[in-house]
């Protein structure tokens, strides 16, 4: 299953790119790093090209298509080769295009409410953003009790930092973090590969560690 592997390392690093130049040297430090996985945010110009760019030269790497707003661009990110699409909130006629193309979608959710829609259209692997304004930690604590039974799993994404990731990913219904930082547009704009390098390597450290 895709979105298991997308999980396998615990953290999904969640990226904007502005130029498509920057998408290839972007995924090989990842991958230097230890990091094979990407979600690349439909948010500019750039983005089903870096998308189509890293499938067609990093086959190993298991790419996504983040903030999928629209049918449309779930079609576009099909067709750039996302393997995964992820999007901000729950809307039932995205998830219905991504169940008819055939694309794992993780929508996002923040209440139990949505989180049972969500199961109810399929979806076992959720988005839980915000997840610092959204009660973070301990709302996700909460959530375990009525819903663990069912095979849910989440990805915390907001606010979610060197610091903290361990106290999400200690709970066993969350599957993996956002690791936004690793990939921050300022890096990426001095293309600061070295660093992202550093910072997924460092991510992946603590992970292993448990601390």
């Amino acid at each position: 299953m895709i979105l298991e592997q997308a999980t396998r390392k615990r953290i999904v690093p969640v990226v904007v790119i502005q130029n498509q130049e920057d998408a290839l040297p972007l995924a090989e430090a990842l991958l230097s790093g230890g990091l094979d996985v990407i979600e690349i945010t439909f948010r500019t110009p750039a983005a089903e090209a870096a998308v189509r760019d890293i499938v067609r030269r990093f086959p190993n790497i298991v790419v996504g298509a983040g903030t999928l707003l629209s049918a449309d661009q779930v079609t576009q990110a099909v067709g750039a080769g996302a393997q995964f699409g992820v999007a901000p909130g729950l809307n039932r006629k995205i998830v219905a295009e991504a169940r008819r193309v055939g694309l794992p979608f993780v929508p996002g959710v923040m209440t139990p409410s949505e989180v049972e829609a969500a199961l109810d259209e399929g979806c076992r692997v959720l988005k839980f953003f915000p997840a610092n304004l959204a009660g973070g930690v301990p709302m996700l604590k909460a959530l375990t009790g009525p819903y663990e039974r069912t095979g849910v799993k989440f990805i915390a994404l907001g606010g979610v930092t060197p610091a903290n990731m361990r106290e999400f990913l200690d709970l066993p219904i969350v599957a993996a973090v956002g690791g936004s930082w690793i990939v921050d547009r300022k890096l990426i704009a001095a293309r600061d590969w070295g660093e992202i390098t550093r910072r997924t390597e460092d991510a992946l450290a603590i992970i292993e560690g448990g601390h």
